[in-house]
């Protein structure tokens, strides 16, 4: 049967999945890790970060799927793990991030030959590049969790409002009022750095 057509939500399959069989994990594993991947990218993480918070999101899953009772999507109860091992990963991160060993920055800019993996940019389009993404993700860094949470899983993972809601625990209305305040926060603070610009 082919992923797009695939019933997630069919009785047996839960059944299945909750008695860890092994063919209903595969379908879900094959089904959503790309989705993890991006959605751990969209979120900062780098290439191995995300990797690594794939990996640790498919562990947990395997963990505690015998706990699933269907109740929401598969794909909502997968990706609320995603963002608790996300924020877990982020506390982790800030610690080790303390120290940036040279060694490694190198390692990621040129290959085995010792040429660049990508060409650097001018310095000036290197700092524009780096003040307007650096504001970008300062201004989504001071929303409220929830409502960082809400614009993220909207605005870029594109998920349906019924399972953000189911995500975040937060009723339709809520859910609008979140988004609402969000985008007036990243619109203020997004021309408030406009404006020291000028």
């Amino acid at each position: 049967m082919s992923q797009s057509k695939f019933n997630f939500s069919d009785p047996q399959f839960i059944e299945d999945l909750t008695q860890k069989k092994e063919a209903a994990i595969e379908q879900v594993i094959r089904t959503y890790t790309q989705q993890l991947y991006r959605a751990s990218l969209g979120m900062g993480f780098n290439e191995n970060e995300a990797k690594e918070l794939t990996q640790n999101t498919w562990s947990t899953f395997y963990d505690v799927i015998s706990r699933f009772e269907g109740r929401s999507h598969i794909r909502t109860f997968i990706f609320g793990i995603l963002y608790n091992k996300a924020n877990e990963m982020r506390r982790d991160l800030a610690k080790q991030r303390q120290n940036d060993p040279i060694e490694e920055v190198m390692e990621h800019r040129f290959d085995e030959s010792g040429h660049w993996i990508s060409a650097p940019i001018s310095p000036d389009e290197m700092i524009d590049a780096i003040e307007t993404k650096n504001q970008i993700e300062n201004c989504i860094e001071k929303l409220p969790k929830a409502q960082r949470l809400a614009f993220y899983l909207k605005e870029f993972e594109d998920l349906a409002t019924q399972e953000i809601c189911k995500i975040l625990e937060v009723t339709h209305t809520n859910l609008g009022v979140l988004l609402y305040r969000a985008r007036n926060r990243l619109r203020e603070c997004l021309e408030s750095f406009a404006k020291t610009e000028i």
